[in-house]
């Protein structure tokens, strides 16, 4: 019997409004437990800045992760570009970055991205192990799962494991000049919107054996031009291939619970 499958995005921070989300898609209790028996729950990235309480929201999808497991469920989440843009400012602080022309380094960057700095004070040795160790994709059901809108991720390899592995390893490197160049990738969005669309969403499937591309990153204000309170569940685009799940949680919209049903096959 396959389990249900369920995407959340972009939480930014909004740590209860998170929290009732999950509650009304009947995943989890008022206090932030896990309540969906054996469904699948992923998170695809950007827990931190914007809101009030980043590390509460990882805090939180960690005990999700670890009461689903419990109960024969899965809570899987992935990294996106805010925690590695946080990540940069608690390694290197306001060190200048060589040919990048960024008052204040990383640090001023992150500051200017929406970091918080109470997100940074409490940022513990674990949460950035638990960071450290977050994939950048994943494949369930046919639905290739990511944070960006973008075809990018294709510069780190060919395959699911393989970029994950890549990922990993430039997530910890300490070259401020390589992390800018990685920061610039997990942050690329657009392919797979205009004329071209399309046909780069299909390659990326193609490439990475899944037939439909699910990602946050790029809100659906943004990508389709919609006022806030016309935000009210996710929009798909690119020829059908993908779907957008960031309701604009920071930009007054809603925190989306996606309900992903089976797909038949791989896009060919």
């Amino acid at each position: 019997m396959i389990t249900p499958l369920y995407a959340v995005s972009d939480v930014h921070g909004h740590r209860t409004a998170m929290r009732a989300a999950l509650r009304d898609a009947g995943l989890a209790s008022e206090d932030g437990r896990w309540t969906g028996g054996e469904a699948r729950l992923w998170f695809l990235g950007d827990y931190v800045d914007r809101g009030p309480d980043g590390i509460g929201v990882i805090d939180d999808i960690r005990q999700l992760a670890e009461d689903a497991a419990a109960e024969g469920g899965h809570v899987g989440a992935l990294l996106g570009n805010h925690e590695a843009q946080l990540l940069a400012a608690h390694r290197f602080r306001d060190q200048p970055v060589p040919g990048w022309d960024e008052p204040g380094g990383f640090l001023g960057a992150w500051r200017r991205w929406g970091g918080l700095q109470a997100d940074l004070d409490r940022l513990s040795a674990d949460h950035r192990a638990w960071i450290g160790g977050l994939p950048a994709m994943a494949v369930e059901d046919g639905y290739l799962l990511v944070h960006s809108d973008t075809d990018a991720y294709l510069r780190y390899g060919s395959a699911v494991g393989e970029i994950n592995t890549r990922v990993m390893l430039e997530l910890a490197g300490d070259d401020p000049e390589a992390f800018l160049y990685f920061a610039g990738v997990l942050s690329d969005r657009g392919p797979f919107y205009g004329s071209d669309g399309e046909r780069r969403a299909r390659h990326m499937l193609r490439e990475l054996g899944a037939g439909h591309i699910v990602h946050g990153h790029t809100t659906l204000q943004n990508l389709f031009g919609l006022p806030s309170e016309q935000v009210t569940e996710p929009i798909r685009h690119a020829g059908g291939l993908a779907t957008a799940i960031d309701g604009g949680a920071y930009k007054g919209g809603k925190i989306l619970v996606a309900r992903l049903t089976p797909l038949p096959a791989p896009v060919h």
